[in-house]
């Protein structure tokens, strides 16, 4: 083989590889950039009443460790970013942070929020409003930003995905008794991967 030729060979063959890097290096950054778009409640009101959507409502904590958990296994799942980008506005509330929100008229805070403490805080007064007694808690809202439900606890992406459609479907309206709740669950097919 002459020296030319093969000069021309090993370039060819270094852009092939030069162009197959670039592309792996696109799909694992595409990969990475599929996350929750998250928001605060007052975004997602707002954004409620151009394009009526249910909220999800993650409220955690900074020391909970289920609710990190909740962030690294469930949250992050390509199924359940899927499904709750595109039929909810999720919301990601502090339940002991020390911003105030406005919901519904009025403003909650937390005016007993310690700034020098680390680990657990004052519960903020929103948390409160909307019972929260455990971390984390999901909270379900409808189209008009009434609570729903709230879900205390981890939950698995498929575990999840059983609320996410109970509510997305107002499937939640025609469910009555323990023995109703029961059937619903067993009946239930997940569809995540997870």
């Amino acid at each position: 083989m002459n020296p030319t030729k093969a000069m021309n060979n090993m370039n060819t063959m270094k852009k092939t590889f030069f162009i197959l890097a670039l592309f792996l290096v696109s799909l694992s950054t595409h990969a990475q950039k599929k996350k929750i778009n998250w928001m605060s409640l007052e975004e997602a009101v707002a954004a409620q009443a151009v394009q009526p959507r249910k909220i999800m409502m993650d409220v955690y904590t900074s020391w909970c460790g289920p609710c990190k958990m909740l962030d690294k296994n469930t949250f992050q799942n390509p199924d359940v970013v899927e499904y709750i980008n595109a039929n909810y506005y999720a919301v990601k509330f502090n339940a002991e942070g020390n911003k105030a929100v406005n919901f519904k008229d009025q403003v909650f805070s937390n005016p007993d929020y310690d700034p020098k403490r680390s680990g657990r805080n004052a519960q903020h007064q929103l948390a409160t409003a909307l019972k929260i007694t455990a971390y984390p808690t999901i909270v379900f809202f409808n189209e008009n930003g009434d609570t729903l439900l709230p879900i205390p606890g981890y939950k698995t992406p498929n575990q999840l995905e059983l609320y996410l459609k109970l509510f997305l479907n107002n499937d939640h309206q025609t469910i009555n008794t323990q023995e109703q709740w029961d059937q619903y669950q067993k009946d239930f097919v997940s569809q995540f991967k997870g």
